[in-house]
């Protein structure tokens, strides 16, 4: 089945991952979205209860996963080559980790996307 996780492309540390993501995780049927690029997916997303900025969202059918879970769920299902995806699918593929740490990394996207003139919601205008 078709899994895709949709990420902040604005957000260099969530394009890395997800680029990485795609090309060493050894997932199959792995679809990359960058959400910030897709009004009508972020649409989707915010229509389900599950905006973009509040964490990627991976989806797989029916079942939806969002923020640190989601991380969680894609690092469950890694198989990485990628040292550094070998590292991350280890912190993260624990989901009370996953939890405890992800609000450090949604701090780091708000830095970097600031540092970029973005706004961490992609559906709002500069600095929310």
């Amino acid at each position: 089945m078709l899994l895709t996780l949709i990420y902040d492309g604005g957000c260099p540390f969530c394009r890395q991952f997800a680029l990485r993501s795609e090309l060493k995780a050894g997932i199959t049927n792995l679809r990359i979205v960058d959400g910030r690029a897709d009004h009508s997916i972020r649409h989707e997303l915010n229509a389900l209860g599950l905006p973009l900025r509040d964490g990627a969202v991976l989806i797989e059918g029916e079942h939806r996963w969002h923020g640190s879970e989601a991380i969680a769920e894609l690092s469950r299902r890694m198989k990485p080559s990628d040292p550094l995806l070998r590292l991350l699918s280890t912190l993260f593929c624990d989901g009370q980790r996953s939890a405890l740490a992800y609000p450090a990394l949604l701090a780091a996207r708000r830095i970097a996307l600031a540092t970029r003139g973005l706004s961490a919601d992609p559906d709002q205008g500069l600095h929310n």
